[in-house]
């Protein structure tokens, strides 16, 4: 079973995709700031992590940035979930190491096509 970390400070947003993720067949962890989310990312090992860009503690750049530069986590698919939807924001994004950069509203079969390029989990979808 593929392990996704979602992060992100709107309890409604982690919980509705927790619940979707989890009826495909996902295991989900959940935090609600980006320090919680750092910790976890380093600590569960998880296959993919779902992250929002504007949260307390540490912001979702950051938290990309962190993980991408270093050796170990580098190889993790980043999703960024955000309300920021400049190109600004975007080429931010993608300089921080994101894979790929989804903007809110968003529909959750965007974001299980993007989960399904990264994880091939062609059969779980």
């Amino acid at each position: 079973m593929k392990k996704i970390l979602i992060v992100d400070d709107e309890k409604d947003i982690v919980e509705t995709l927790s619940f979707m993720l989890k009826a495909k067949g996902f295991e989900c962890i959940c935090a609600y700031d980006g320090e919680e989310g750092l910790n976890l990312a380093k600590n569960s090992n998880p296959d993919l992590v779902i992250l929002d860009v504007m949260m307390p503690k540490i912001n979702g750049y950051k938290i990309c940035r962190l993980l991408k530069f270093d050796n170990k986590y580098k190889n993790i698919p980043i999703i960024m979930i955000t309300a920021r939807s400049q190109d600004e924001d975007k080429l931010i994004g993608e300089e921080t190491g994101a894979d790929e950069y989804i903007t809110k509203p968003f529909e959750f079969s965007d974001v299980l096509e993007k989960i399904s390029k990264y994880l091939k989990q062609n059969e779980t979808v």
